[in-house]
């Protein structure tokens, strides 16, 4: 076993200090050269650099995704003003356009992303707001989430970052439900509307034929097959 005698943390070199200012160091030989290897800026991550263009080292902006695909290749133009990535890393490579169209690839080692069609889709809105007419043969995907029940109470602290679904069509109007034991207010007598004929008032959704909103389907001028026709009133003889 090594055993330190005496430590060096008090005591600060003279090169450590030229190290830190980036002395020493020429500048490019023209601008857009690749810097990939070298070290990152110590005043570009700081402010500006005095050098710009023609320093030797990476000016980072920011962080970068997708790998360059031209940088792969080595016919990159752009350098540090590039927007892509200039560095090899395996799980930020471009997609794979060979895969994504065809849904093969015949490369063995091909170093694109395979990504496979299924993640792809989106999440069908009409069965995240309760119901889609399409089933199983709807081209979205149906996945079944459980209710917040934090948001269903009236609030929910995670707000859009909660791994539960925060669904409007669970509270009707969109707004956030009361809690149960609040007595609900009245309404004033010259708000309340009756409806004739056991007829209710319309719904906060869509309709299921056209799925519009603002009608009952029983309304809508579109048959379940999606076609729409027109409304004949008796009495009346059309030529």
């Amino acid at each position: 076993m090594q055993e330190v005698i005496a430590g060096l943390e008090q005591f600060t070199f003279t090169f450590e200090k030229d190290v830190e200012m980036q002395k020493g160091t020429g500048l490019l030989s023209f601008q857009g050269m690749d810097k990939w290897g070298s070290a990152v800026c110590n005043f570009f991550a700081k402010g500006p650099c005095e050098k710009g263009k023609l320093c030797p080292f990476r000016h980072n902006q920011g962080e970068k995704m997708v790998v360059c695909k031209h940088w792969l290749r080595g016919l990159c133009k752009k350098g540090d003003q590039c927007s892509f990535l200039h560095e090899y890393d395996v799980t930020r490579m471009p997609e794979c356009s060979f895969y994504s169209k065809f849904g093969d690839c015949n490369s063995k080692e091909c170093p694109f992303l395979h990504v496979t069609p299924a993640f792809k889709t989106r999440d069908c809105p009409w069965y995240d707001q309760g119901f889609c007419k399409d089933g199983s043969l709807c081209k979205q995907r149906h996945v079944r989430k459980i209710m917040c029940v934090n948001y269903l109470v009236g609030f929910c602290p995670k707000g859009t970052h909660c791994q539960f679904a925060h669904s409007r069509s669970f509270t009707g109007s969109g707004q956030n439900p009361s809690f149960p034991d609040q007595p609900q207010p009245r309404r004033p007598q010259e708000h309340q509307v009756s409806y004739p004929l056991g007829l209710r008032a319309q719904e906060q959704g869509p309709c299921y034929r056209c799925r519009k909103m603002g009608h009952y389907a029983s309304q809508c001028s579109k048959t379940p097959t999606g076609r729409s026709y027109q409304k004949i009133t008796p009495g009346l003889c059309s030529n």
